[in-house]
């Protein structure tokens, strides 16, 4: 008994002392954290469906600079709108790598833009933001195919005939229809079976990846390629988008001309002929086919969800959504299409769709960065080859900018003249090098899409406000609404 008791009061000091050695480097201590057991880090303590409320629970006790371990991987993890500000922005070149994230790199290969890092990140994101700025993101042009977008998609709502409908993919057909407009050149019918099963695909993906399975096969992805599960499958259905995208890639490459590029893929075959003689060039089909599914990916379920959840909200909450006609009303008038010009006018309107950002959290994790070479932060040393995760809920939830951070209300946006007013932690498209490339073309859509369906119709559940259930259906990489019906009765 005693040689036993020996021996386990020896296993726990090696824990320890490998603890502490973990803690340490260069002389220099890494930030504070909950004690880690080997290989599975602090898993074992971690909210597995949303961990990012463990993260803000430990940061109480350990501050907004603090370690832990997801599986073996050391993670520093930035809590609070001054520390992830002073991360991204005032520190952007030591905080602008990704991660490399286990089922993104297994579906893109390292190519593209999202998880890229060094040159090829930087060519790829100059290139991808001056196409789409040229294709109008942000300007008139791309406004216009909104407003045409937007005709639909009350039409869709109209063909309802006010009976409850889920209206996930009538959502994720108009907000994609933009984007696919942008890179593809062309938008699709509401009706195109190929089109609807994409989207299912991308749905499926997203909510893959913040499960608890997707979230295991990110912390231990080899173990995982050994079991069955999920996973295999969901790396088949990526496959079709990927074949959906290289057709798309080849039709363009048929008739494409010099002088008239028409949209993302054009622009993007032609810098690749362009070098296709050096050797070192970042343009040629990996990177193609990778950039265009990051867009179409990020560029549909984000923002649907987002318009989703905004219309949970407002059935939730019908006098916002009342005192949110009176103004269209006032403003716009039943028949004029909305304009972004509008918005200036439509203060209440305007606070009320950032509000919803705020409070959906969509991405509360951010998507995780890395330390490419060591880091000194806050006198704290974060070594290389550690992931970092800016925690924008705690940003979105800080109880030093947000009034009542747990509520939702749209006076955080109105100053006391009813003005809209913007805040400086209001940051659901992260900051500094890494923010969202589309944020513009996001916040149009946001914008004259709930604008557009406003003006035309009222919305009610069949279950009544206190029926819908606001919390996530899932909170792991994105916080990712529930299903449920809605009303859409026409004014």
């Amino acid at each position: 008994m005693e040689v036993s008791s020996s021996l386990v009061l020896l296993l726990i000091l090696a824990v320890l002392v490998l603890v502490m050695w973990r803690r340490r480097t260069s002389g220099r201590s890494l930030p504070p954290g909950p004690l880690a057991l080997p290989l599975i880090g602090n898993l074992h303590v971690m909210d597995k469906r949303a961990p990012f409320k463990s993260f803000t629970k430990w940061s109480k006790t350990y501050g907004p600079v603090m370690t832990v371990y997801l599986g073996p991987q050391r993670t520093v993890v930035l809590v609070g709108y001054e520390t992830v500000k002073e991360a991204l922005v005032d520190h952007a070149e030591d905080f602008a790598s990704r991660a490399p994230i286990p089922f993104l790199c297994r579906v893109l290969k390292g190519y593209g833009l999202i998880i890229s890092n060094g040159e090829r990140w930087q060519h790829l994101r100059r290139f991808t933001l001056t196409t789409l700025r040229d294709f109008g993101m942000g300007r008139k042009r791309m406004e216009e195919w909104t407003q045409e977008e937007s005709r639909y998609f009350v039409q869709s709502f109209e063909e309802t005939k006010s009976e409850p409908v889920d209206i996930a993919f009538f959502v994720s057909r108009a907000v994609s229809n933009v984007i696919c407009s942008l890179v593809f050149g062309q938008r699709f019918s509401y009706k195109d079976e190929n089109f609807l099963h994409l989207l299912h695909i991308i749905s499926k993906i997203v909510r893959f990846i913040s499960s608890p399975w997707g979230q295991m096969y990110n912390v231990f992805p080899g173990l995982m390629e050994l079991l069955p599960g999920k996973h295999h499958a969901m790396f088949r259905e990526t496959e079709d988008l990927k074949n959906f995208i290289m057709g798309k890639i080849k039709e363009h490459e048929q008739d494409l001309d010099f002088q008239d590029p028409r949209d993302f893929i054009d622009c993007f075959l032609i810098r690749l002929k362009q070098e296709k003689d050096n050797p070192d060039t970042e343009f040629h089909a990996n990177n193609l086919w990778a950039t265009v599914l990051n867009l179409f990916l990020a560029g549909t379920e984000t923002t649907s969800s987002t318009i989703r959840y905004a219309l949970m909200l407002l059935i939730k909450h019908p006098h916002i959504q009342e005192e949110m006609q009176r103004e269209i009303d006032r403003v716009i008038g039943p028949d004029r299409i909305p304009t972004m010009e509008d918005r200036k006018s439509l203060p209440f309107t305007d606070a009320v769709i950032h509000e919803v950002q705020r409070y959906l959290d969509i991405i509360p994790f951010s998507i995780p960065h890395y330390a490419t070479h060591d880091i000194s932060f806050r006198g704290y040393a974060i070594p290389k080859d550690t992931v970092i995760i800016p925690l924008l809920h705690s940003v979105l939830r800080d109880e030093g900018h947000w009034e009542s951070p747990w509520t939702f209300n749209p006076d955080h946006f109105l100053d006391a003249n009813g003005n809209f007013k913007k805040s400086p932690a209001f940051m659901p498209f992260s900051a500094g090098k890494r923010s969202c490339v589309g944020e513009s073309l996001a916040r149009m859509e946001l914008f004259l899409f709930i604008v557009s369906l406003l003006q035309k119709f009222s919305f009610t559940s069949p279950q009544g406000p206190d029926g819908l259930d606001l919390s996530p259906e899932l909170s792991g990489f994105a916080n990712t609404p529930r299903y449920f019906k809605l009303i859409a009765s026409p004014r």
